[in-house]
Formats: C-alpha cells, sequence, structure tokens
C-alpha cells in the first residue's frame, strides 16, 4: 500500500483488532489485497523500526501464501512500542488472531 487515502480508508473507516505488540486495521476492498505497515519513532531507532518493519512484512508474506488472508481488502499494520522485544513467534501469533478478529464478516443484528 502506497497511498496516502488507504492507509486512511483502512484505519478511519475501518475495524480494529488490537494486541500487546500491534494494531491490524482492516477494511473491505474490491479489488486485491493491499498491506501497509506503520512503524513509529516510539518503536525505537531506525535499525529497530526497520527490523520490525521487516518481520511484519515476512510473517504477511507468510500468511498469504499459506491462504490466511482474505482475497481482498486493506491492511494496516501498526506497531507498537512492545514489537521491538517481541519473538518472532509472538509477532506471528498476535498478527494471525488480530488478521482473523478484523477480517472476519460482521454478523447483523
Amino acid at each position: 500500500m502506497r497511498r496516502g487515502h488507504d492507509f486512511a480508508t483502512a484505519v478511519r473507516s475501518g475495524r480494529r483488532a488490537g494486541s500487546r505488540t500491534l494494531v491490524c486495521h482492516w477494511a473491505d476492498a474490491e479489488d486485491s489485497l493491499r498491506v501497509g505497515f506503520v512503524v513509529s519513532k516510539a518503536v525505537g531507532n531506525s535499525v529497530v523500526r526497520n527490523r520490525v518493519k521487516r518481520r511484519l512484512r515476512h510473517d504477511v508474506d507468510s500468511l498469504v501464501r499459506r491462504g490466511a488472508t482474505p482475497a481482498s481488502g486493506l491492511l494496516v499494520v501498526r506497531a507498537l512500542p512492545a514489537s521491538a522485544d517481541a519473538t518472532s513467534a509472538d509477532l506471528m501469533a498476535d498478527l494471525e488472531r488480530g488478521l482473523q478478529r478484523v477480517s472476519r464478516p460482521r454478523e447483523r443484528v
């Protein structure tokens, strides 16, 4: 995801699920799955932020390859400061749980 409009759509009008290490924002879209990452300076210096981004990108790619993500939508993954010290397994578990919670269809009441 490269356009600010896509980030704003997912964050402002989409669904949200958080955990200790990250927050997932999801908005339905028609065309394809687009993923963006937000890693602020609160997470750490540039080395730490880039490491967290690489780990999250790898985790999302593995979920896509396994077919564990919907075929289309906007996903924004916002890393929290705890993600700097989290293990890869913790990040993956939080990402899977967050994605499951936000991407399932809303139930009508």
